[in-house]
């Protein structure tokens, strides 16, 4: 065997070891059949208006999946992810309507609350030491009650009233819920956002020292606060990050459609989890990217939509999204069982 052969094996080993490594594979692989199969039994599902419909579904998912597999791949769940949007959207709406103010003012104070909830998500969770199911639940229990009760409080209804023609409700619109308009074919803002936090995720996760910290304390945080790893700041700054996703999704869902009902939310904090999680997430943390929550987002987006495009009773949508869980995670698991064997 020659020098130059052995070479070339070893490059070609080390390139499939990188690939299958990725935590990502596996989702990419899914999207790929999903997209094919929905080609050929959905018809229109290739136009560019359609492509532009699952964007915005895979989007809504995706802002929130994006923090959330970070705070997986930290190790830990947050459970009032899905009523946390609902509350950031509520007291932005409520906030500006009682204090007849800007509206502006009413989406930075809903910032300050959601980081709040965020922040006390972590400081719970790390000062308890108790399994971030039940803080988090509890959390969820509360916001529950809270949004519906300070509504009914407030507005004497389970909704809240109509700030459309407040000061500031036309700026803050095109920033949360605009719509930009490429060649014939509409896209919502938030597919920009959802691009903006991945790449920005991507970036935390892979070049700089937070990111270290997050697989770290991931991975084992007694071994990570041995070596100096801040644990616990880095927790309560993940818990931060799914609050500040839930706000900007929060003020898309104000501001466009003006109103907003106090038992929305409920639920959907599994579907952020589904998609993190068909994405490369480990149940277990210490594993997963940014990159992989936004396939498995899309995913999610092609999936929701593809059935509707198929004519198929959309009761048939949470079986799909079951079995793709179940396949996506087998997928995930056998892709890195043959990364580590090529070691």
């Amino acid at each position: 065997m020659s020098a130059g052969t052995a070479d070339t094996r070893l490059i070609e080993t080390s390139a499939l070891r990188k690939l299958l490594g990725r935590p990502e594979l596996g989702s990419v692989v899914g999207a790929i059949a999903v997209f094919v199969f929905f080609a050929f039994v959905a018809d229109g599902f290739l136009r560019a208006s359609s492509l532009s419909t699952v964007l915005y579904a895979s989007s809504t998912i995706g802002i929130m999946a994006v923090p959330v597999a970070l705070l997986m791949i930290g190790g830990e769940f947050d459970l009032s992810a899905g009523v946390m949007v609902t509350s950031s959207a509520l007291v932005s709406s409520m906030f500006s309507y009682q204090m007849t103010a800007n509206t502006w003012v009413g989406v930075g104070v809903s910032l300050l609350v959601t980081l709040a909830i965020g922040a006390f998500n972590g400081f719970m969770l790390t000062r308890t030491k108790l399994p971030s199911f039940i803080i988090t639940l509890g959390t969820f229990l509360m916001l529950t009650g809270m949004n519906l009760g300070f509504t009914k409080l407030i507005d004497d209804t389970v909704s809240t009233k109509s700030i459309a023609d407040m000061e500031g409700f036309s700026s803050a619109q095109d920033v949360f819920a605009s719509t930009l308009t490429i060649g014939d074919v509409d896209f919502k803002i938030t597919i920009l956002w959802w691009f903006g936090l991945v790449a920005l995720a991507s970036w935390i996760l892979l070049r700089t020292r937070a990111g270290n910290w997050i697989f770290a304390v991931g991975g084992n945080q007694d071994a990570a606060r041995a070596v100096g790893v801040p644990v616990a700041k880095t927790k309560i700054g993940l818990y931060m990050g799914v609050a500040f996703g839930a706000w900007i999704s929060g003020q898309h869902l104000l501001f466009s459609y003006d109103v907003v009902q106090s038992g929305e939310g409920v639920g959907n904090e599994l579907i952020y989890i589904i998609a993190a999680v068909i994405g490369g997430c480990l149940i277990t943390g210490g594993y997963g990217s940014a990159v992989g929550s936004a396939v498995g987002a899309f995913i999610f987006g092609m999936t929701s939509k593809g059935i509707v495009f198929a004519e198929w009773n959309p009761d048939w949508f949470k079986f799909f999204l079951g079995a793709m869980l179940l396949l996506a995670t087998l997928l995930n698991a056998w892709v890195r069982k043959r990364a580590e064997a090529t070691k």
